[in-house]
């Protein structure tokens, strides 16, 4: 019987390590690799192919979010875990748009991930009984179920959300041509143009859309649940 391959995107090495560590210690898993963030977890997708691919949301470069949207887009057979910090009901429905079957906050601890990744091998989703009652209560709230609900990014395209993120990260015009591999003229044009669309005026605006849309995450912003315990995963 073939193993279970997993990759884990995680800007921590200490959470990493960590999940490696329990993953590992389960028969007929694997773990392929490990991504240091959404950029490095898609291309390690791509490149690998595990069956399973754990994602933070908050991690530079592209966030967990966009990283899911990539590797869905490139192989829609994969499966994506993710794994917070915050039980916020915006993130976690973003999250199943994105496309993930599985949603576990790190201050749930180990069993979580591992009922979670027992799930997704028997091509099943998993929700704790807290973020389930978190989605229900946004059903009821709307009457629509969260895939159904206008995105709160209806007008930017992948290459466009990409390009929020790192400037709001503080990457500089040429930063975002090289990491896009692009030329500085055509990164300074779609940052221009990105603007316009948006109708921000100055950069300080630019980060306050991407921090309200989940582009990126404010340092130090914790989980309303977050809560101590022997058997709690290290934090991002």
């Amino acid at each position: 019987m073939e193993k279970l391959r997993i990759l884990i995107a995680d800007d921590h090495e200490v959470v990493r390590q960590g999940v490696r560590n329990l993953l590992e210690g389960r028969s007929g898993w694997e773990v392929c690799a490990e991504a240091v963030d959404g950029r490095d977890a898609v291309e390690k997708a791509v490149e690998l192919r595990p069956d399973i691919v754990i994602l933070d949301i908050g991690m530079p470069a592209l966030n967990g979010l966009e990283a899911a949207r990539q590797i869905l887009h490139n192989n829609s057979h994969q499966k994506i875990a993710i794994l917070s910090i915050t039980d916020s009901e915006q993130v976690i429905q973003e999250a199943l748009r994105a496309g993930a079957k599985a949603y576990i906050l790190k201050s749930d601890g180990a069993k979580d991930l591992i009922v979670a990744i027992e799930a997704l091998q028997q091509n099943r989703t998993y929700f704790n009984s807290r973020i389930g009652q978190i989605v229900l209560n946004g059903f009821l709230n709307t009457g629509k179920m969260p895939s159904q609900r206008t995105s709160i990014l209806p007008d930017l395209t992948a290459r466009e959300r990409e390009i929020v993120q790192l400037l709001a990260e503080g990457k500089s015009t040429k930063e975002v041509a090289v990491t896009l591999g692009v030329s500085v003229k055509t990164a300074e044009t779609h940052r221009s143009n990105l603007m316009r669309k948006l109708g921000l005026h100055c950069l300080s605006e630019l980060v306050l859309y991407a921090v309200r849309n989940n582009i990126v995450q404010v340092p130090g912003e914790q989980s309303s649940g977050v809560h101590d315990g022997p058997s709690r995963m290290p934090a991002a």
